[in-house]
């Protein structure tokens, strides 16, 4: 990961996936990204849980905030799983405390530096909400 989180007690990281699947990015202004997974190239970086939705969508050009570096200490890379969330690894009790922070959280949020998909669905699809912005950061 890119970092520690030192109230995160260690764990071991999810399994990747053994196959290929596609991951589809809809993103704040409703454009969308189709992303092909290929599970000998994970991880893509060292943000987030390898393999993760963070993980995959930094790799890709595509723009999810993480304002803590991936390592489950804010909600800012905030995403609902659309299509494809019984794929995903289970929340820990980590994450679903920051996920509680997030705005407009329902029973398909995730975050994305947290969540790996493991391949066994063809699609998951991804929303990354209009109001998940780091205002602060970018002053927009």
């Amino acid at each position: 990961m890119g970092g520690k989180n030192p109230y995160v007690s260690e764990g071991k990281s999810p399994p990747l996936p053994k196959q290929k699947y596609k991951i589809q990015f809809k993103g704040p202004r409703g454009d969308t990204q189709i992303v092909e997974v290929d599970p000998a190239k994970l991880p893509l970086g060292d943000t987030g849980q390898p393999g993760s939705i963070l993980d995959i969508a930094l790799a890709n050009g595509i723009e999810l905030d993480h304002a803590c570096g991936g390592v489950v200490a804010c909600s800012t890379c905030h995403v609902w799983i659309k299509k494809g969330l019984e794929s995903c690894n289970e929340a820990t009790e980590e994450e679903l405390d920051q996920i509680e922070r997030a705005p407009k959280n329902n029973s398909q949020s995730r975050l994305g530096c947290q969540c790996v998909p493991n391949g066994s669905t063809s699609l998951v699809e991804i929303e990354i909400p209009r109001w998940n912005r780091n205002l602060a950061r970018e002053g927009k």
